[in-house]
């Protein structure tokens, strides 16, 4: 039986802009508060934004059908982006304005499969280590009791502002 999904969302530029004139809190609040649009990528893989706070960052996502992988559990990419998103805008929560980040490296740790039947799932960040250049970041993914179903550590470049690299 075919089955389909239709999602909008908005301009994703708007909220870019904006990005690098407040610092990663307010940013990520703005966002939370609709006053800046959520990415594109949220409405795409039905991720939620559950909330921001220095140094942690929480999203959620029920796995459906559509993050399904072809042997029938949800995709790696999927897990990798969730916790990918947690850990992102965990490093985000603590920049001050004109200050960015990418991601330089990325491991994630499989633990459990995860279908439809997995229920409610959230991905919570956490700083490791927040340096001037770089920062190590960690997220896990896990159900309502607790279970462990990936765990994430990522090193992000710190890319502070020209003239302003103390």
């Amino acid at each position: 039986m075919e089955r389909s999904k239709t999602i909008t969302w908005q301009d994703p530029m708007v909220g870019a802009q904006k990005a690098m004139q407040m610092n990663g809190i307010d940013y990520l609040q703005a966002m939370t508060d609709g006053q800046i649009p959520l990415p594109p990528l949220l409405f795409t893989l039905d991720f939620k934004a559950v909330g921001f706070e220095k140094g942690q960052a929480i999203f959620s996502f029920e796995p459906q059908e559509f993050h399904y992988n072809p042997i029938g559990s949800v995709h790696g990419g999927v897990i990798s982006a969730i916790l990918d998103s947690a850990m992102g805008c965990t490093i985000h929560s603590v920049l001050e304005a004109g200050t960015g980040y990418t991601t330089l490296e990325l491991k994630v740790n499989f633990i459990k499969a995860i279908t439809i039947k997995t229920g409610k799932l959230q991905a919570i960040g956490k700083i490791i280590h927040n340096g001037k250049s770089t920062a190590l970041v960690e997220a896990q993914l896990i159900d309502a009791n607790g279970t462990l179903y990936a765990h994430a550590v990522s090193t992000c470049m710190i890319l502070k502002p020209a003239g302003n690299a103390k």
